[in-house]
């Protein structure tokens, strides 16, 4: 199961680690970081210093009303930093009224505990958080470097070599473990509380997951009672059938109704086989994502190419959500499309699924059109992920869906 934040990637996948994109990750988080306390810290000295310079006028409140809001900022910039080395998104907890008026949205934003929890953040951040950054990114890259490029001639530097070469390779190492527990700190600090915005939109998103694993798990509940319950009994019947039309004279008409019988209890069995892959596929259960979109392409009226590369099982909500969504979107072009094939194809990218479906037919393609693309946008949505459809007039079509695999 790929990981979501850079923490998890460092745990889980140490030598892989190496190879993936997290620990430049969470370089630039560190450097952004310094960045951002350096701005941020002159910003607000200037900001106080001229607040107390003219305190004694009426302007004087301006620049201390910044500093006093300037939490809110930071916060701000903090979240989408935080989108580096945690993949999911950090709640704003702050309201926001329609239109207020400049008046209204400072009383409300200076009324909010979260404002005063930000400001105190950022203070914690300019006084000691952006130097440990400073110090962490010192110590993994500039003194190994530092070590190693000490003098040749000097016959003592060799062992301040030796000592570089073993620091440099545990940089990506101590950048991420750092990065990982800023990223973690920042998050605790801000995030909503209870009966802020944020936490509610965090507790309907967790509702929804459980109402799509539970929706999931009745699915496959119903899938193995269908195959283990009802088809097993049709078989049967099949099978006694068979005995009793042994047991009846060649061409009789008892025979020719128990073969006419035998005949329709297969064709239930085949309808039921087909329910129950439709309701919750096995190879899906078993085998996996590739295994499930081979057995359902194969049964396609339009010839599809499938290009599905996943080294590793994905979630079963993963999985089932990218199946169901193969399965629409081919129903779609089989009644809709006039397409002459179709092509389908998956990849692992960081931790998404991305899935792709096109084909050259018609185009044209609208949700309102009564498609299944509001019902298919609808799954994606349950699954935190996103759909795009590109289908202009004349085609091509492609449906482009990114799910997040946590």
């Amino acid at each position: 199961m790929p990981s979501r934040t850079a923490w998890h990637a460092l745990a889980r996948h140490p030598l892989g680690f190496l190879a993936s994109q997290w620990p430049w990750l969470a370089l630039a988080h560190l450097l952004s970081g310094v960045a951002l306390g350096a701005v941020a810290g002159v910003v607000l000295l200037f900001l106080a210093a001229a607040g107390l310079v003219s305190l004694a006028v009426a302007v004087g409140a301006v620049p201390l009303l910044g500093v006093a809001l300037s939490g809110v900022v930071v916060a701000r910039v903090e979240r989408r930093r935080l989108r580096l080395v945690d993949l999911d998104p950090a709640p704003d907890p702050h309201r926001r009224p329609g239109r207020p008026g400049l008046r209204g949205w400072l009383e409300t934003r200076l009324r909010e505990p979260a404002t005063w929890r930000e400001l105190g953040f950022t203070a914690v951040s300019l006084s000691a958080l952006w130097w440990m950054d400073l110090l962490v990114l010192g110590f993994a890259l500039v003194l190994p470097v530092f070590l190693m490029t000490s003098p040749a001639g000097d016959p003592g530097a060799w062992p301040w070599l030796v000592v570089g070469l073993f620091l440099l390779p545990a940089a990506p190492y101590t950048v991420t473990a750092w990065a990982g527990a800023r990223a973690a700190l920042t998050r605790s600090v801000l995030a909503p509380r209870d009966g802020e915005p944020g936490a509610e939109l965090t507790e309907v998103r967790a509702s929804r997951a459980r109402l799509v694993d539970a929706f999931d798990a009745e699915r496959r509940r119903i899938e193995r009672d269908l195959h283990d319950g009802a088809q097993q009994r049709l078989v049967s019947v099949n099978v006694m059938l068979g005995m009793a039309l042994l047991d009846t004279d060649p061409g009789s008409p008892v025979g020719r109704q128990l073969s006419a019988a035998r005949g329709e209890v297969a064709l239930a069995v085949d309808e039921l086989r087909e329910l129950a892959r439709g309701v919750h596929p096995k190879a899906l259960t078993d085998h996996g994502l590739a295994a499930a979109v081979d057995n359902l392409t194969a049964r396609s009226a339009v010839p599809v190419t499938v290009d599905v590369r996943l080294p590793y099982r994905l979630p079963a909500a993963v999985e089932s959500t990218a199946y169901f969504v193969v399965a629409e979107a081919l129903t779609n072009v089989t009644r809709h499309s006039r397409a002459s094939r179709a092509e389908v194809g998956a990849r692992p990218e960081t931790d998404l699924l991305v899935l792709t479906v096109g084909d050259d037919g018609a185009g044209g393609a609208d949700p309102a059109g009564g498609t299944g693309l509001v019902g298919l946008a609808d799954r994606v949505a349950a699954a935190d992920g996103r759909l795009r459809l590109s289908s202009p007039a004349g085609g091509p079509t492609l449906l482009h869906v990114e799910i997040p695999c946590r």
